[in-house]
């Protein structure tokens, strides 16, 4: 998630390489790979994740008048007293919505400051134009499979697309749901105040254009809110046309025949259904030694299965790319190649473009942080557990928080507006920590992969250093009577647990709407509900929810009684 500010990047520095915590996180230079994941996925359920620091070259452009909307509803609140607004927030991604509609509801005096478009990077160049193209992809792709239709008793003809109004469909959206927000923010009263916003001192913002006129006010509680920017390695040139970032893919100007995606991430996984779906080869170019290196290994094993293998792709993993260089003069994107171990030379490939999937960076440069003292480790904002901006001396910021992709904890939009909410919670008097073990992602390829908690690797060194042991259940989409009705049967849900107590340590889904599945796991993680308890609980029949109610009631739980059963209400 993004703050909405117009920018240019004028070199990409190196994200450092890997944390100990057992989760991949952002790549560096060209001796790590360049994956960047949910960073930080699991910090919590691992101690001594450290890194080094450096800094992003960040050219920051405005070319927007500035100016402020209010409202001119009475639901915004009133400032305490000496203070312009209870809480003023710096991005207008999603997160810094969510804070800022909760803040109202809170009934303090709120303001936002944007620098382009409210939205961010996940309404306008994200999430919500990445599932449009995605929802093209999945119909495609089954209109495209003529054993799948015949199964249903159905003939159609040959299917095509307008790229163009593909695109439209994915841009379409993306406007749809900016005006949404915008409207959501008006209609409560929040001010919303057009221009770069920064920090100038204790409880002082200013905002306005970049060597223009530019404006102080003040807050009794400040939250930083400005999101990431795609992450390119060096020796990547990108050109916008032929070498790009999911930014340009998701404007959809061209369908190549022959695409090399760097990274086999999230990011590269859904742009390689969208491609492929489109009539594209896909080449992965993938540094670590096996594709999909941020999911449970099981898991990633079956989605290789089924989402790569049949497709029109083929993939390069222990490898490098040190070297893109964009078409030009008739020649084809060039991409040079070098084994990730040795450093040697591997291969050159000649493409027609090149996708660079290697992650994202937090934006924070610009910020005003020097005025309070913080410095940022690895581009990203220093928070504890509560949000709360950690300084160069270790101590807190008092009322100044950093919430979302630009803290580094969990880069997904969901994880910043509920960060967002907790800190609202407790500039309004009640404590609220986030349990980001709780908070699900979700990969929207056909079929879906989701998952909450631990992968198998994670419990397993959790489980030896705290001296338990875990357990696994496993279900399949193959028994599930509504996903054979769809002719979907492919997939499975697997859990990770204690069998001596029945906490859920993680749950992990592949196949049809996994990331709808996987919010009963994550909602019972959340409330410290136990595999006992949740086993009780009624599906509808025929569902697919009923692959999650038999993955809890194939569990084994020996050490933990269940709470007694409520008393039945008449009916």
């Amino acid at each position: 998630m993004q703050s909405s500010i117009s920018l240019s990047l004028s070199s990409a520095s190196p994200i450092t390489a890997r944390s100990n915590c057992g989760a991949d996180l952002f790549l560096s230079n060209n001796s790590t790979p360049s994956q960047l994941r949910f960073c930080s996925l699991r910090r919590e359920a691992f101690s001594g994740c450290k890194s080094s620091s450096s800094n992003n070259a960040i050219r920051f452009k405005q070319s927007r008048s500035t100016k402020k909307v209010s409202a001119s509803l009475s639901g915004n609140g009133t400032p305490s007293k000496g203070f312009d607004y209870d809480l003023v927030i710096i991005g207008a991604g999603v997160g810094g919505h969510g804070a800022a509609l909760h803040a109202v509801e809170k009934g303090l005096k709120t303001a936002i400051i944007e620098g382009d478009v409210v939205g961010g990077t996940c309404v306008n160049r994200g999430c919500v134009p990445s599932k449009a193209l995605l929802a093209v992809s999945g119909r495609m792709r089954e209109l495209q499979n003529e054993h799948h239709m015949k199964s249903f008793g159905l003939q159609v003809a040959a299917a095509g697309y307008d790229r163009q109004g593909v695109a439209d469909h994915a841009q379409n959206l993306a406007t749809k749901i900016r005006n949404n927000l915008t409207n959501s923010m008006k209609s409560l009263g929040v001010d919303i105040l057009t221009g770069f916003g920064a920090v100038v001192g204790p409880q002082k913002v200013k905002y306005g254009k970049v060597g223009g006129t530019e404006t102080v006010i003040t807050a009794k509680d400040i939250i930083i809110a400005t999101g990431s920017i795609p992450f390119v390695p060096k020796g990547i040139e990108v050109d916008g046309k032929t070498v790009i970032t999911s930014d340009h893919a998701l404007k959809l100007e061209t369908v190549p025949e022959w695409i090399v995606i760097v990274g086999s991430g999230y990011i590269g996984l859904e742009f390689s259904d969208v491609y492929t779906a489109l009539g594209s080869e896909v080449t992965f170019v993938e540094a670590l030694d096996q594709l999909m290196p941020g999911f449970d290994p099981e898991i990633g094993k079956l989605a290789q299965r089924v989402l790569i293998n049949p497709r029109k792709i083929d993939y390069h993993t222990g490898v490098f790319a040190t070297k893109i260089t964009p078409a030009k003069d008739g020649k084809p994107v060039t991409i040079e190649l070098i084994d990730a171990k040795t450093k040697e030379p591997k291969d050159t490939l000649e493409v027609d473009a090149a996708l660079i999937a290697t992650g994202r960076a937090p934006f924070t440069e610009g910020l005003g942080l020097e005025s309070v003292n913080v410095q940022t480790q690895r581009g990203f904002i220093p928070v504890d557990e509560r949000m709360r901006v950690i300084d160069s001396k270790g101590e807190l910021v008092p009322h100044l928080y950093c919430i979302g992709d630009a803290n580094g904890k969990m880069m997904l939009a969901h994880a910043a507006s509920a960060q967002g909410i907790s800190v609202v919670e407790q500039v309004s008097g009640k404590d609220h920590v986030l349990n980001h073990l709780s908070i699900p992602a979700a990969c929207f390829t056909h079929p879906e992969i989701s998952m909450v908690g631990l992968t198998e690797p994670q419990a397993r060194e959790k489980a030896e250093k705290e001296g338990f042991e875990i357990s696994i259940a496993k279900t399949s989409f193959k028994a599930n009577t509504k996903a054979l009705a769809e002719n979907e049967g492919e997939g499975i849900a697997k859990m990770i647990y204690r069998g001596d107590s029945g906490e859920i340590l993680g749950v992990h889904i592949f196949g049809m709407h996994a990331a709808d599945l996987i919010h009963e796991a994550s909602n019972a993680i959340a409330l410290g509900t136990r595999i006992q308890d949740i086993k009780y609980a009624v599906h509808a029949h025929p569902t697919l929810s009923e692959v999650i109610d038999e993955l809890f009631k194939s569990a084994k739980v020996t050490g933990y009684v269940s709470n007694e059963a409520r008393e039945p209400v008449a009916v």
